[in-house]
Parts: structure tokens; C-alpha cells; sequence
């Protein structure tokens, strides 16, 4: 299940939530129990390093892990 951020506009915190994609859009109310909301844009960054012990040297894909060809 993916994690998402939001902010609140009340307190101006922010919190993250592990919910199915399928309530990405669904209301989050803040830890503090506020109901204005927003939910942050985030990036995911993927290394080799996270796939791991087994994975290539070269980080895998094309032509990274020496399969192609």
C-alpha cells in the first residue's frame, strides 16, 4: 500500500497516511482532528541499491544489466 502526504491548512502540519490507491482522493482529516486538508505532491525515487543483493551491478534495464543484445 503507498503512503501519502498531506498538509493541513488549519495547523499547517503535515502527515502521511498508508492507504489503498483507491482512497488516495478520500477526505484525511490531520492527526489534531482538523478536516482541511490537501494532499501534497510527492516523488518516489528508485535506485539500484533498493532492489537488492541480487540485483545487477549495473542497476538492471536496458542495457544497465548486461542482457540486451
Amino acid at each position: 500500500m503507498p503512503t501519502y502526504a498531506y498538509r493541513c491548512r488549519e495547523c499547517t502540519g503535515t502527515f502521511e497516511l498508508l492507504r489503498p490507491m483507491s482512497e488516495s482522493g478520500a477526505p484525511a482529516p490531520c492527526p489534531d482532528g482538523h478536516t482541511d486538508t490537501v494532499k501534497l505532491l510527492t516523488t518516489v525515487a528508485l535506485t539500484g541499491a533498493a532492489a537488492g543483493p541480487s540485483a545487477p551491478a549495473g542497476g538492471g534495464g536496458c542495457c544497465g544489466g548486461g542482457c540486451c543484445g
